[in-house]
């Protein structure tokens, strides 16, 4: 830098946002499909993510440009540590209605790092995602040795038994005869980290209603407490299901409110159908942000 910059003070770069959430699941959601590099290391992650000193989300989500193959956009996730996610329901729908308002398509395919997601339009602002199919292996969530996904070892005080299953993320759904009697905050964190799962796991915790109906409670991996999880819901109906709790088709109830789950019978694919909402639009200066933040 010359003599003549030096104490200059240059103007921000400001990115702008989108914040938008699927049931009060959030997201942040940069587009940098056509701009720079948004640098989003993991500080600035979770300074994004903080709900105090940041704009608050559960996770940030980055649309970048597909290299190849017939996607419409590639979705790379961020946890609020920073930590990279493999696919999230939620935002899955988001990002289809973004694109889709872009495009005048009723149908996007969404890129993640664990596969395609198609998503569809439906009447009244509802998004219909195809999740892929539910993989059930011990190797597939994945466990730290072999287990039957239908029964684990694993318990805290008084919940224990869960089921595990990967919709393009690890899962593991408690079952549980009153959901009122349970603290996330208390068994979530724990569980979580559980030696068992070595790449970590989403926590669920299942109320069987009715055969078409579940409550659900997520503690979800490196982001805690959210009032709905996509894939979460999709985990829970098919290992309710694979327990003989409910049919292949249910609504799953979460403090944000209903998604409707079916787990196809003849390709093993899971269909997950929600709203999406956008609460408000801005600009970021992410440098200042994460350096207030160090």
């Amino acid at each position: 830098m010359d003599r003549a910059a030096r104490g200059r003070i240059f103007p921000a770069v400001k990115y702008p946002f989108r914040k938008m959430h699927g049931l009060g699941n959030d997201f942040v959601v940069f587009d940098a499909r056509r701009s720079a590099d948004l640098r989003l290391t993991p500080a600035r992650a979770a300074a994004l993510a903080d709900r105090h000193t940041g704009v608050g989300c559960d996770q940030v989500i980055v649309l970048e440009p597909v290299e190849e193959g017939a996607a419409d956009v590639f979705m790379r996730i961020r946890n609020p540590d920073g930590s990279e996610a493999g696919a999230c329901g939620n935002a899955t729908r988001c990002v289809a209605q973004l694109v889709a308002a872009e495009t005048g398509r009723p149908r996007v395919t969404v890129r993640t790092v664990s596969g395609d997601l198609p998503a569809e339009a439906l009447p009244d602002g509802l998004w219909r995602v195809d999740m892929g199919p539910a993989r059930l292996g011990w190797r597939d969530v994945p466990l730290a040795r072999e287990f039957d996904t239908l029964h684990l070892p694993l318990s805290r005080g008084p919940v224990g038994d869960p089921a595990a299953c990967s919709i393009g993320n690890p899962h593991a759904t408690f079952f549980v005869p009153d959901l009122a009697r349970i603290k996330l905050e208390t068994f979530g964190p724990s569980l979580e980290r559980d030696p068992l799962f070595p790449e970590g796991a989403n926590i669920g915790f299942a109320q069987a209603l009715a055969p078409d109906h579940l409550r659900l409670l997520m503690w979800e991996r490196s982001a805690g407490p959210t009032r709905a999880c996509g894939s979460g819901a999709c985990a829970a109906l098919v290992n309710a299901h694979r327990r003989g709790l409910t049919g292949r088709r249910a609504a799953v109830s979460l403090p944000g409110g209903d998604l409707l789950i079916e787990w196809r019978e003849e390709d093993g694919h899971v269909l997950m159908t929600g709203p999406v909402a956008t609460a408000f639009t801005g600009e970021l200066d992410l440098e200042a942000l994460s350096a207030a933040a160090a």
